[in-house]
């Protein structure tokens, strides 16, 4: 649909849609950039607090997945007036405010329409120094990929959907998505990275090939390694799978070399959609391990080597198990 519009070219775009990028980054100065990003979704939760909450965390991702620092935000609502009583939406912009708070930015306003499905999400500006964006394209042959958050949300929330969930997995998966990612951020700032995605919608195997792809480059990725949350894989051996899953499974496989036996419920957890999930890094190997101990300073012991680049390509993503 996009390859018919025209292709925009500036000066000052650092980075436009070329690349399937977190978020445009414009310049504004010498030293100073603009990182602008939007995103929303229907609940994924019960509580709409914690809807808010996680909504906020996953719209702030983009930003800090290109490097940079959260500004100001603008709330995104679609509300079902009459369907839903007002105090249930003050619950949403409450979690949401506290995750801004968090996160160091400034809630400017927003915007509402009316909609026969609820969605709620922002609109976010962040900053940073032209010369150290982030972005997805820059991975490089011998780089360690690092992923700093577990997966399984998507199929976690297929199961509460359906009432499988247990009170401590929903609390669990809850507590992941509303996390920031900003200590990765600064993390991978203090140390240096060659590039770094957050895992959304597209599930681990659809951002990293957006990733490989863009950097002109084929990878390996060791599924085993992949951290998972609990219980995940458990409902994805009851069949526990939203439909976006399906979808990000036609849409790597072309890409996509599998090399040893791997339970297949694993592999669906690789494709699984990702509501505010961590970020995807790959750092340079002699870097590897100042990047691991940063992210133990700060408290990130989920954060996990999970495959590597292995050289110039068409963005080919080999399955293997590997000594990394």
């Amino acid at each position: 649909m996009l390859a018919g519009l025209p292709r925009i070219t500036h000066p000052d775009l650092l980075v436009g849609m070329e690349t399937h990028d977190d978020a445009g980054v414009y310049r504004v100065s010498p030293d100073l950039a603009l990182i602008q990003t939007v995103d929303y979704f229907t609940p994924i939760v019960d509580d709409p607090r914690d809807f808010g909450a996680i909504a906020a965390a996953n719209a702030f991702s983009d930003v800090y997945a290109m490097g940079g620092v959260p500004r100001t935000a603008m709330n995104l609502v679609g509300w079902s007036q009459g369907e839903q009583p007002w105090d249930v939406l003050r619950s949403v912009l409450e979690g949401a405010h506290e995750v801004v708070h968090e996160a160091g930015a400034v809630l400017v306003g927003g915007h509402s329409v009316k909609s026969p499905e609820i969605f709620f999400g922002l609109s976010v500006t962040g900053t940073i120094h032209p010369d150290r964006v982030v972005t997805n394209r820059g991975a490089r042959p011998g780089d360690i990929l690092f992923l700093t958050k577990p997966i399984g949300t998507g199929i976690l929330a297929t199961a509460l959907k359906r009432g499988r969930l247990s009170a401590e997995g929903l609390s669990i998966a809850t507590a992941t998505m509303r996390r920031l990612n900003r200590a990765s951020a600064e993390a991978m700032q203090e140390i240096g990275v060659d590039a770094c995605t957050d895992i959304t919608g597209f599930g681990l195997l659809g951002h990293f090939f957006e990733m490989t792809k863009a950097s002109g480059v084929d990878a390996v990725l060791d599924p085993e390694r992949v951290p998972l949350l609990p219980g995940a894989l458990d409902h994805a051996r009851a069949g526990d799978k939203p439909g976006g899953l399906g979808a990000n499974r036609t849409y790597v496989e072309p890409r996509l070399s599998i090399e040893g036996a791997y339970d297949p419920p694993l592999l669906d957890l690789i494709f699984d959609p990702q509501t505010s999930g961590g970020l995807l890094i790959a750092v340079a190997e002699e870097k590897a391990e100042a990047l691991a101990s940063a992210f133990l300073v700060r408290g990130l012991k989920d954060a996990a080597r999970i495959g590597r680049i292995l050289g110039p390509g068409e963005g080919l993503i080999r399955l293997r198990r590997e000594v990394l």
